[in-house]
Formats: structure tokens, sequence, C-alpha cells
């Protein structure tokens, strides 16, 4: 039964990896976290959570990226400027993680989350947002500044960083909902990838625990994707906006 709540966890998550452009970490943390001991099954400790949500985040982002990249909504500049950043900032915060007791990963989840979600309910325009990649322009400067700032955090907690990397793409480098979405997966494999590679040299990955996620994120992540491309942009974003705030408050309140 365990094995298959991780199936079951790994389908619905990698559906909103796909719909929303989240590689799974701002649901899949707390759903392990919570949810697990909840429904009486033995705790999963965070260390071998941010592990999961690394690798279930790295296939579903694989898995849906391919799909926007069908549909021109991958811009490869905006990927390789703050996906390059982040690579190796991520890493950097993975290997330091492995000593961090649960508390200060636990707070800094939380952080991230609660500016995530107060970026989002900040109202915004959504005239542009039928545009394609090669219509988007940025400031490369800023974004490569992000992934290096975010990085660090990012890798300690096991998160490809879409719940505050979107929101950033959105109201400050000004990119439309859905190429934001989509190039944000692209880039959570570059930011997963490296906190991915971190997590496994250090041991903080049960591969098969993770094994079970994936034969449902994987395919449903491919799913989610093209729901997300049928479904209005002013949707999606109040969607994504009522997620990350929900799981901020969670969190907050437990360290509260």
């Amino acid at each position: 039964m365990f094995y298959l709540f991780l199936f079951a966890a790994g389908s619905s998550v990698g559906f909103l990896s796909g719909l929303l452009g989240i590689g799974g970490g701002i649901v899949m943390f707390p759903l392990l976290h919570y949810l697990t001991p909840a429904l009486g099954f033995d705790a999963i400790d965070v260390r071998s959570i941010t592990g999961l949500t690394m690798i279930q985040g790295f296939c579903a982002s694989a898995s849906a990226m391919l799909f926007y990249n069908k549909h021109r909504l991958v811009n490869k500049s905006l990927v390789f400027s703050l996906g390059g950043a982040l690579f190796l900032s991520s890493l950097t915060g993975a290997l330091l993680s492995e000593r961090m007791p649960d508390e200060p990963l636990l707070l800094i989840f939380g952080l991230l989350a609660l500016i995530a979600a107060v970026m989002m309910f900040m109202p915004r325009s959504y005239a542009n947002d039928y545009l394609t990649e090669d219509q988007v322009t940025f400031n490369r400067g800023i974004a490569i500044a992000i992934g290096i700032a975010l990085g660090v955090f990012l890798g300690m907690v096991g998160q490809g960083g879409a719940f505050i990397i979107i929101p950033i793409m959105l109201y400050i480098l000004k990119v439309p909902l859905r190429v934001a979405v989509g190039s944000m997966l692209a880039i959570g494999i570059f930011s997963s990838g490296a906190g991915l590679a971190g997590k496994v040299v250090t041991g903080q990955v049960p591969f098969l625990m993770a094994g079970a996620m994936l034969l449902g994120a994987i395919p449903f992540a491919r799913v989610g994707g093209y729901v997300g491309k049928k479904t209005n942009t002013r949707i999606l974003k109040w969607l994504l906006a009522l997620i990350i705030a929900g799981t901020a408050i969670k969190i907050m309140m437990d360290i509260v």
C-alpha cells in the first residue's frame, strides 16, 4: 500500500508539473512530509524527502518540457542563462545540506514559499501571454544574478525552484506565463539535476521509493502539459498562487 501511495503521489504531482511548470517539490514536499504519517505509514525523514522531490522534479520536468518545446514555449536563452546559473549554485547547496538539521531546511523552504506566495497575488497584465518563445525579451544579467542568489537555498531544500522562479519570471523578468512555464520545466532539469547529483552522492535518495513515484510522474507530466496548453492563463496563475500560498501557510504554521 505504501508504494501504491507513492505511485499516486507521483502521478498527481507529475500532472501539476506539466500543468503549472512546477517540478513538484512545492507540492511533493508537504505531501510526503505531512500525509505519509497521517495515512499510517512510517514518516519519511526530511533529507530523503528532499532527495525524492529532486528526482521527481528532474524526471517530470524532462517529460513535460518536451511537450512545451514542441509548441515553441521554451525560451532557450532564458533556460541557459537562468538555468546555468542555478546549476552550480544548486549543487553547492545540496552538498552543504548533508549535515544540516531538519528544522533549518524546513525554515528555508517555508520562507521561500512565503515570498513566492506574496508575489503571485500581485496584479499582472495577461496581454502578452499568447506570445511564443521567439517573441520574448528579458534582462539576461538580472536572470543570471537571480539564479546565483537562489540556487544555493534551492539546493539545500531539494527544490528545482519553480515555485519561486516562475513568480520571478512573471513579475521581474516580465516573461509571458506559458513561456515561463515551458522555460521553467527546462530550467528545472538544470537546477534539479544539479541538486539531484548532490543528493545521490551524499546518499539522500531512496531509489526504491523513487521508482514507484516516477512510474506515475513521467506519463502524467505530459498529460498536464496538454491540459495547461488548453487552459486560460488567468486560471493557471491563480491555481499556482493558491498552491504556493497553501503550502507556505502550512509550513510556516508548523515552524511557529
